[in-house]
């Protein structure tokens, strides 16, 4: 699936079937359901879940905490639009 199609998606009212579970946090979020993807992402432990656990606790607002989880993802802190980085993380995710 590409990233465009991806954002196609959205369009729906669930998720594709073939998402991973780390997809379909980013879908959820996107569609306004932080709680859901938040939900998705805290339950999963690898690097590339921190990273959308970091991601979600800096749209939240909360920094200290998505400093926390960009530090468990290996990854600096982001300083890009929201939207930029959701669109990274989605790419990146559609690609492994």
């Amino acid at each position: 699936m590409t990233l465009q199609e991806f954002r196609t998606s959205l369009e729906d009212e669930t998720p594709p079937a073939a998402l991973s579970p780390l997809q379909q946090a980013l879908w959820w979020d996107a569609k306004g359901n932080w709680g859901r993807a938040h939900e998705i992402a805290q339950d999963i432990d690898s690097p590339e879940a921190a990273w959308v656990h970091a991601y979600l606790h800096r749209k939240e607002g909360d920094l200290s905490n998505a400093g926390y989880w960009y530090s468990r993802a290996g990854k600096p802190r982001s300083h890009e639009g929201l939207e930029a980085e959701w669109a990274e993380i989605a790419g990146y995710l559609l690609e492994i």
